[in-house]
């Protein structure tokens, strides 16, 4: 089993990322030091971690910076002298890629070989270090009515956020086949839970519900999702990042697959039995608009190898854990509002030193 010293934590300000260093600070035998690397665009919150730099103090370090400026990242890896990067940092909604593609190709493509440059030089030819790349099964493109992606199924990306991934998924390849450099690979399913930043489906949906807005439901809302708690994901990254083989790529899966109109039934239902209400209340909520151009119909994660060879399984059900997100939505309304407010963005900018 591996080790680490310190990790690089990319985009750890983030939704995934904030929930993974809580889980490894909260859940493990980690001892090290984690080392947060965030440039804090519109969804990276400091406020995430807020409580672990208080309890952890000096294993818990927060740098900002841009994963697609070099010196950012050699002078990170140098100063804290870091054994491995777990690398979550990503432009990462479909509906924005689409709207404004550059960014997504900035972060996640020129980002990504930024980082595997960074860490070729740096690390040189030890191989006591790691470089675990954070994915999207997105990269596989779309699934009929049966079948699951496999880690060997082809890439057929349909959006510009899909499609950034997949390049960055391969230049994480050939950075272990060309130059020798330590990696692993991860492709997960849609992930839920606390910290999500609001523009996101399940989110979006208990904020609308709490405001009595409308609920937009793409097309006719039967496309097909696969959805993971995020706590389980950061256990599924763990696993690899310990026991996985180097070279290796793993697909992680919640193995709950629900259409999206389901899904928006489900948290009308259980709100309105959380408050009291007549269901029909919220289900009249519902609206369906335009579709998405080149809305993938379904996916679906076949993630037996990581649970076969790594012994890695799931430890809620999409209902337990739909109730859970639900509970910290309800209990952090604060958090939503301060995220989403420009006087929040101002604070960040004036306390945050502006790369």
């Amino acid at each position: 089993m591996r080790t680490f010293q310190t990790l690089l934590v990319t985009g750890g300000a983030g939704f995934i990322g904030s929930n993974f260093i809580r889980f490894l600070f909260n859940k493990t035998n980690f001892a090290g030091r984690i080392v947060n690397f965030d440039k804090l665009t519109y969804a990276g919150n400091p406020h995430n971690l807020a409580d672990i730099a208080r309890k952890f103090g000096e294993r818990y370090v927060f740098v900002q910076g841009d994963i697609a400026e070099s010196e950012h990242v050699k002078d990170a890896l140098t100063t804290y002298q870091a054994d491995a990067v777990v690398h979550f940092a990503a432009e990462s909604h479909v509906d924005r890629s689409i709207h404004g593609p550059d960014d997504f190709v900035r972060t996640n493509i020129l980002g990504t070989f930024t980082l595997l440059q960074a860490a070729r030089e740096v690390w040189a030819d030890r191989k006591d270090v790691l470089f675990h790349h954070v994915s999207t099964d997105e990269v596989y493109g779309s699934l009929g009515d049966t079948g699951k992606f496999l880690e060997t199924t082809s890439y057929d990306p349909r959006s510009p956020y899909s499609a950034s991934k997949a390049s960055s998924d391969h230049l994480v390849n050939v950075w272990f086949h060309t130059f020798g450099l330590p990696i692993t690979m991860s492709n997960c399913s849609n992930n839920y839970g606390p910290y999500h930043f609001p523009e996101k489906l399940i989110p979006l949906m208990i904020g609308n519900l709490l405001t009595g807005k409308e609920l937009p439901v793409y097309g006719d809302g039967l496309n097909v999702r696969d959805w993971l708690y995020v706590e389980d994901h950061a256990s599924a990254i763990w696993a690899i990042l310990t026991k996985g083989k180097v070279g290796e790529t793993y697909n992680v899966g919640g193995e709950n697959e629900w259409t999206n109109l389901a899904l928006v039934k489900f948290l009308c239902t259980r709100l309105a039995e959380v408050q009291g209400k007549d269901p029909e209340d919220y289900l009249k909520l519902i609206t369906y608009v335009k579709d998405r151009p080149g809305h993938d119909h379904r996916y679906a994660i076949d993630c037996s190898k990581l649970k076969t060879e790594l012994g890695w399984t799931q430890s809620v059900s999409f209902e337990q854990g739909l109730e859970a997100t639900l509970k910290w939505y309800l209990d952090n309304q604060r958090w939503v509002a301060q995220i989403t407010s420009g006087a929040y963005r101002d604070w960040v900018a004036k306390n945050y030193q502006t790369r």
